[in-house]
């Protein structure tokens, strides 16, 4: 078994958790856990063969990332800006059904939770963003094709990062007042995060839920749960000591109950982490961002 540890993949950091997640989707023979330090780190691995090198060899071909499912213009489809009708889904799903990419829509978006304009919603991991790009264009914006070494200075923590505002969910590419407000990124980070999404889904009921009164969105992404001492949802995700495949992950995110700590070590999770919102400076402040704290 060849391994790598990866101090620049810090579990703690929701990005580089799906970056790492995300290799395990383009290579299925590749392996993740994670270390049991202080502050955990991914650990990819491949039976006798160097896993950065299969992460390489993986990794997809600018055409086929340009023809994605959640591309603004598909052929014989309506054209799907960031405000998606349940029309323009409804087709672009129909013909795309077949698609290996075609997760990218169920990962997204989801026409069983439809606004008053006739709206589909989005994921919180699909969050609006200035100028109103949609995040298959946010994603074309990084899109490189990393050698093993370009792949390893960025697992090791020394990968250079680009001013972009990314896929538009790291808190970590937001600099301080005194910055001068640019946002910065690494590109290697956020495109492998970009395809561990393709494990959470978005899903509604189809119909509204009613709480104290209001009506709030059934539609909820896997993973995201309803907090019961703070306003919307928040995100939770663990650490593990066994060296998981992409399925195998799938699973253990289907059995792991964050609020059942006496059941973590079964599952072998020794860690685990949820989202902390970024706090808008003001009304008209549209950055979006998710930190962690522990759990």
């Amino acid at each position: 078994m060849s391994s790598k540890v990866c101090p620049g993949l810090p579990a703690s950091w929701i990005n580089a958790w799906l970056a790492a997640v995300g290799a395990t989707v383009l290579n299925s023979r590749l392996r993740l856990n994670w270390t049991e330090d202080g502050t955990p780190q991914a650990v990819l691995s491949a039976t006798e063969e160097d896993p950065l090198d299969l992460l390489a060899e993986s990794w997809p071909r600018r055409d086929a990332v340009e023809l994605m499912p959640i591309a603004r213009k598909w052929p014989n489809t309506e054209n799907m800006g960031r405000k998606v009708g349940v029309s323009a889904f409804a087709s672009r799903v129909a013909a795309t059904r077949r698609d290996p990419h075609a997760w990218t829509l169920s990962s997204t978006m989801t026409d069983l939770d439809v606004d008053r304009h006739g709206q589909v919603a989005h994921a919180p991991f699909d969050p609006p963003v200035p100028q109103g790009r949609v995040l298959h264009e946010r994603l074309l914006g990084i899109f490189l094709r990393p050698s093993a070494e370009l792949l390893a200075r960025t697992f090791d923590g020394m990968g250079e990062r680009i001013g972009n505002n990314g896929l538009g969910f790291d808190l970590s590419r937001i600099g301080s007042q005194s910055d001068s407000g640019e946002k910065w990124i690494d590109p290697v980070v956020e495109t492998l995060a970009f395809f561990g999404l393709a494990l959470f889904p978005f899903r509604g009921r189809g119909t509204d839920a009613s709480e104290g009164g209001q009506t709030r969105s059934s539609a909820v992404q896997r993973g995201w749960r309803r907090s019961q001492t703070e306003q919307g949802l928040r995100f939770e995700w663990p650490a593990w000591n066994t060296p998981l495949d992409c399925a195998g992950i799938d699973a253990l995110l289907d059995l792991w109950q964050p609020h059942k700590k006496k059941t973590w070590q079964q599952l072998g999770v020794h860690d685990a982490w949820r989202t902390v919102r970024y706090a808008a400076k003001g009304t008209a402040d549209p950055t979006r961002g998710f930190g962690a704290i522990r759990l």
